[in-house]
């Protein structure tokens, strides 16, 4: 029985370990295509002499070694939000720590979002870069066609982008024995090379970057500019550890694709130390002649996946997001009934789309790009580190010490990839960074706007339980049915059942004040979905509770209250929203291009009914006019 057991375990493991390889490991499973190549052609290249190839390719390694296998796989993935991770799971983690003091609240807050602002630049690079250096194969495969590889690029990206729509589930199923094929043939080239050189595995000796740094001096600094493209994705394995699990995804990265990862960069090596001639494209070069155009080919599918797996990261970034109120509602489309991390969200795709075509044909060549490249990766991977530290001392209880010993190594880490990246901000790491700073501004703007417009709409309306109080005395005109009333604030009279009471003069049969909350876990369980409370004769109160990675469903919700002795007909049932509109202050706040730009954005936010799947004919909006004045002091804390 337990041999069956642990077969069936094993089995099960085996195969979320073969889906993790197409959606986990898409990104740093290319870059073979173009890391050891930037090494010594990029912004800053090396001679191609042999204690420099060796030097650099013992970097490399120990680089996959201690910032993906040890700093992500054996620490961060130990933070799992319920099982999730990501950036934002791992700030939700970070606020649930008994965190009392409002200033710290806001800057772990701060830097998480800024964390996940960086990853909106990473998907736009990573499509644009990986598929770009592989249809760049055409310059070795095909020259005569070198001058339409920007026109093919964009023609494959564009059709992908296009391809959202429709879901990824059926091609999904595809992605983990592509990659499968992808990193047994990165093994199989690695290897075919280092039996004519094996004296090349002696760079996994870290003696070998040791000497590198001794004769270079700070000058050796540089090259992990172009060393930390070998472990961009390595955030990924945190991301999707929701999605396949922590087991699956180290028994993946530590049985695959690391050791295939190790084998093709020193197949690499081995390829320099007997023809420096070949970095011009050493990863092409690796393949024998009649191999080339279907490595054209599988290379192109695989940078195809990579780019899939960061825009779905995308979609579920901006789903976070969202629920955590750190962007407007938008229109998410579920593409599948059975997985509910398979979204579409078609103002993010189009967005990127746009964004990815016009990085192609500002930089053109995957080398340019790859100086936009490392700057939002080390950043990103350096507020990982922050917030997992604090979480290792608040959550895990680790002696201060040990965190502090742990956090200063991988500190020191993130520092070396960050100070040579920095440099290439001129050459191109300024778009991941702007990209960055009008996201977090959006998003900080957004999140506050909505924090002064719930304090305006409190100062302007009354007590709750005083105004029952006062009807109880007074009753207005009752009319049958049920009126769900839904606010943010449980203890204020809701602007729109004041407006009911002005102008129609009428109070429902049964008022039902209906708050939809987003808890800092990614699901809730049903047990907790929902709390019914009577608050007077007439009068209820509904919490329904939903996880950052959930969808609110306010009939479905409702539905749910029948074993609390509540009943809904939704032919009898009318929802009434407030719409507000935003005027000017009079008064000094924020700047008022903030206050133009939150504007906008409520204004283009997707309207309730269609956000919480309320059906429309059961709608009645009560608009206001607020007048708003953010005050710019602490409007980031």
């Amino acid at each position: 029985m337990v041999d069956c057991m642990s077969n069936t375990s094993s089995s099960s493991t085996k195969t979320l370990a073969l889906a993790a390889l197409g959606v986990v490991y898409g990104d740093i499973g290319t870059s073979p295509l173009y890391a050891l190549r930037e090494c010594f052609s990029g912004h800053h290249p090396l001679a191609m002499t042999y204690s420099n190839i060796m030097g650099v390719l013992s970097l490399v390694f120990w680089a996959l070694v201690i910032v993906v296998t040890v700093k992500y796989v054996l620490f961060i993935m130990r933070a799992d939000n319920h099982g999730e991770g990501g950036i934002l799971a791992l700030l939700a983690l970070s606020r649930s720590t008994g965190v009392r003091s409002e200033t710290l609240k806001g800057v772990l807050a701060l830097t998480g979002i800024f964390g996940a602002s960086l990853f909106y630049g990473d998907g736009i690079i990573t499509p644009a870069i990986s598929v770009l250096s592989a249809v760049e194969g055409l310059k070795v495969v095909a020259p005569d066609l070198h001058h339409v590889t920007l026109p093919i690029a964009i023609a494959i990206l564009v059709a992908l982008f296009m391809f959202q729509r429709r879901g990824t589930a059926r091609v999904g199923a595809l992605f983990g024995p592509v990659m499968l094929v992808w990193f047994s043939t990165l093994a199989i080239l690695g290897v075919i090379n280092i039996v004519g050189n094996p004296g090349v595995l002696a760079a996994l000796n870290p003696w070998y970057a040791f000497l590198f740094f001794r004769e270079h001096g700070i000058g050796s600094l540089l090259v992990f500019g172009a060393v930390v493209l070998a472990v961009t994705g390595g955030e990924a394995l945190y991301a999707d550890m929701g999605h396949f699990g922590r087991k699956p995804i180290k028994v993946a990265w530590l049985g695959m694709v690391l050791p295939s990862l190790v084998l093709n960069y020193y197949g690499q090596g081995a390829l320099l130390l007997e023809t420096p001639e070949a970095i011009k494209n050493p990863f092409y070069l690796l393949a024998p002649e009649w191999f080339l155009w279907p490595l054209l080919i599988l290379a192109t599918c695989a940078t195809v996946i990579a780019s899939q797996s960061v825009i779905s990261g995308v979609f579920s970034v901006t789903r976070q997001a969202v629920q955590m109120g750190f962007w407007p509602r938008m229109r998410i489309v579920h593409t599948s009934s059975r997985e509910i991390g398979q979204i579409y969200i078609p103002l993010m795709n189009w967005l990127i789309m746009a964004a990815v075509i016009l990085l192609i044909l500002q930089f053109r060549t995957s080398s340019n790009i790859a100086g936009a490249y490392g700057i939002a990766v080390t950043t990103a991977m350096m507020v990982d580190t922050i917030l997992a530290c604090f979480v290792a001392h608040r959550l895990w209880r680790w002696p201060l010490p040990v965190v502090v010993l742990a956090g200063a190594a991988f500190f020191s880490v993130d520092s070396l990839f960050l100070f040579p990246n920095a440099l290439k901000i001129p050459d191109g790491g300024w778009f991941p960074l702007m990209v960055a700073a009008v996201v977090m501004l959006l998003m900080f703007t957004w999140r506050k706007g909505r924090r002064f417009l719930a304090d305006a709409l409190g100062r302007e309306s009354e007590p709750l339980k005083p105004f029952i109080e006062a009807l109880a005395m007074s009753k207005p005109t009752t009319v049958p049915g049920t009126a769900v009333f839904m606010t943010s604030s449980l203890d204020r009279v809701p602007h729109a059942l004041m407006h009911n009471l002005k102008h129609n003069k009428v109070l429902h049969q049964r008022v039902v004040f209906l708050t939809i909350s987003t808890q800092e876990i990614p699901f809730v369980p049903e047990g907790d979905r929902i709390h019914v409370e009577d608050l007077a004769p007439g009068f209820l109160v509904i919490k329904g509770s939903y996880g950052f990675q959930e969808s609110p469903d306010v009939p479905h919700l409702l539905e749910k209250c029948e074993p609390f002795g509540v009943i809904f007909d939704m032919m009898d049932t009318t929802f009434f929203l407030s719409r507000e509109h935003l005027i000017p202050s009079k008064d000094p706040g924020m700047p008022r291009i903030l206050d133009k730009i939150f504007a906008v954005m409520t204004r283009n936010a997707m309207p309730a009914t269609s956000y919480f799947n309320i059906p429309p004919n059961r709608v009645v909006e009560m608009g206001t006019q607020i007048e708003i004045c953010c005050p710019v002091a602490g409007y980031f804390l």
